[in-house]
């Protein structure tokens, strides 16, 4: 049964209204706009035009999905992030508030490094953090690294929705294993890596546990085996004085400025999330020598 854009989204909304609350008709907007490949103000525009059957089942199906938890981001296709439309897929974490602080930390960094700073981003997922990096220092290199291939064709397709395949390339990398000579050496290592503890994976909310892959979340029995591969692992890749940054969980940050201190970094600055949480790390190695 075909329906007007104006009664698609009331009966989205309705459907949405007892899980959302008061964002069930943002959600209801989104979805349409989805479904129909329109705009926000092109579905004011249209309200009363008929929508095809196609637009109007694929709407159906987008709420029923929803409805079973399965998260906007991936029924969208797309997220916000940094000021940037991200393409987002299942095989990818999408970004979240929480990743605006070690975002934030190595943008601050990076506009300080020499000229023209190579910067690396581990466990890239969908390259959120080092394409936010790319776009606000306009002369960092920045190579986006990932041990799936999933993910980095998503990385892959942002860099070039965003046009900024001239200074950020995506390589295959596994974080658990020693930097590869062909890398290089870099500036500025930044890393959102696994970091839930096997029990807490039990305890993630559905939306989370059963659609996110596991394999960007899971971080061993105590939730820092990522973090000390890549100390050890990728701290040879850093030029005299690099620095690391790292995103982590709730109350890891005593663990893991612990595992920077032993490896020979300074500390140099905490950054909490928006809800006031310590979120992410900067450290700088002691080492010095030529660049």
């Amino acid at each position: 049964m075909v329906k007007t854009y104006a009664d698609l989204y009331l009966d989205a909304r309705k459907a949405l209204l007892p899980s959302e609350g008061m964002y069930a008709g943002n959600v209801a907007r989104e979805l349409v706009c989805a479904a129909s490949g329109k705009t926000q103000e092109e579905l004011i525009a249209d309200r009363g035009l008929y929508a095809s059957e196609e637009i109007c089942t694929k709407v159906e199906r987008f709420v029923h999905r929803h409805l079973a938890g399965e998260p906007t981001a991936y029924l969208l296709g797309q997220w916000d992030f940094a000021d940037m439309t991200l393409t987002i897929t299942p095989d990818v974490l999408i970004p979240r508030d929480d990743t605006m602080a070690v975002t934030e930390l190595a943008i601050k960094k990076a506009m300080f490094l020499p000229q023209n700073p190579r910067i690396l981003d581990l466990c890239t997922g969908s390259g959120c953090i080092g394409l936010a990096i790319a776009r606000r220092v306009k002369d960092a290199k920045l190579t986006l690294a990932d041990i799936s291939t999933d993910a980095l064709r998503v990385a892959k397709k942002n860099v070039t929705d965003l046009h900024l395949g001239g200074r950020v390339s995506c390589v295959q990398v596994d974080a658990m294993k020693p930097a590869a000579p062909f890398l290089g050496k870099f500036d500025l290592i930044v890393a959102n890596p696994p970091y839930v503890t096997t029990a807490e994976m039990a305890q993630l909310d559905a939306s989370v546990r059963d659609y996110e892959p596991h394999l960007a979340l899971h971080g061993g029995a105590d939730g820092l085996d990522f973090f000390r591969a890549i100390v050890r692992n990728f701290t040879p890749a850093l030029r005299p004085g690099g620095c690391m940054a790292f995103e982590f969980g709730l109350g890891q940050d005593p663990a893991v400025g612990t595992i920077l201190e032993n490896a020979g970094f300074t500390i140099l600055e905490w950054r909490q999330d928006y809800s006031g949480i310590i979120r992410a790390v900067l450290a700088e190695h002691s080492w010095t020598g030529e660049r």
